[in-house]
């Protein structure tokens, strides 16, 4: 499948989990599609089908900012981790599928339990230090909120990981400059993340985090940092709620349902030749 038409199969996928539960985070799951689809469906070894907690010879890709999981959820179906059927359960009672992702029901492709700010990064960087001790040659992948990088303990993990030589980890801050409760520069503004990652001595890049080409370009030119000692950061430009045009730019989109005419709304915004679960 074209990874356009997958991306455009998962918004829809987002929109209808997140009206079906009548709660969770529609607007930065809409903005971090072209990620998921590039890295779960072209860039990352994995097994789907075969799935365990070590991942001994995969790459594991770990989500920090556990609220956006209708995307994450929605990438595992799509790609067979579990049953595509199974997302019309998000949220709902005995679901596997809970709002921030868990592991006590085993679902398929969740390796720890996020959605507790600033901790991600921390999990990502003991797994790729492993990964070195084992003399594997895989990735890790990790993904985190800008609003999330006023949590004390980003920096904390962020001097720990090139200090360490951890060079086998490409992160990726989803830059939308939007937070539950406004933009992150009336928030608590977080400066130039350029310079902030470099002076943590961290390979730092940038790009369109909607635009496949470029997230491509970037991946390629981080994994050539491996052997450097140093982990890289790739800052990734996105708009909340893409896709949706009354979702887009916004942060009151962070964490509200569509009611059932903004769900038909932004269906027909999202036309797809896929099935919907």
């Amino acid at each position: 499948m074209e990874l356009h038409e997958i991306s455009i199969q998962i918004r829809r996928d987002i929109v209808r989990m997140v009206h079906g539960a009548a709660s969770g985070h529609p607007g930065g799951s809409l903005g971090c599609v072209e990620l998921f689809v590039l890295l779960y469906f072209e860039v990352m070894n994995i097994r789907a089908d075969q799935f365990d907690m070590d991942g001994l010879g995969e790459d594991l890709f770990f989500l920090s900012n556990g609220h956006i999981s209708p995307v994450w959820y929605a990438t595992l179906a799509r790609k067979g981790y579990f049953p595509i059927h199974e997302l019309a359960t998000f949220r709902k009672l005995n679901s596997r599928l809970q709002g921030h992702p868990a592991t006590e029901e085993g679902l398929p492709g969740i390796r720890v339990a996020s959605g507790s700010l600033g901790q991600g990064l921390s999990v990502a960087i003991g797994a790729a230090q492993t990964k070195k001790l084992n003399r594997e040659d895989s990735w890790v992948f990790s993904l985190h909120g800008d609003g999330e990088l006023q949590e004390g303990q980003i920096w904390e993990a962020a001097m720990y990981a090139p200090h360490n030589g951890i060079d086998n980890l490409i992160s990726f801050v989803d830059c939308n400059g939007q937070q539950i409760d406004g933009s992150t520069k009336e928030v608590l503004d977080l400066g130039d993340l350029q310079k902030k990652w470099e002076a943590f001595n961290w390979h730092v890049l940038q790009c369109d985090g909607h635009d496949f080409e470029d997230l491509r370009r970037a991946i390629a030119k981080a994994k050539k940092n491996r052997g450097s000692g140093k982990p890289t950061m790739i800052l990734m430009k996105t708009e909340m709620g893409k896709g949706v045009d009354f979702m887009e730019g916004t942060h009151e989109w962070h964490g509200i349902a569509p009611n059932d005419d903004q769900l038909v709304a932004a269906l027909d915004q999202l036309n797809s030749t896929l099935e919907d679960y």
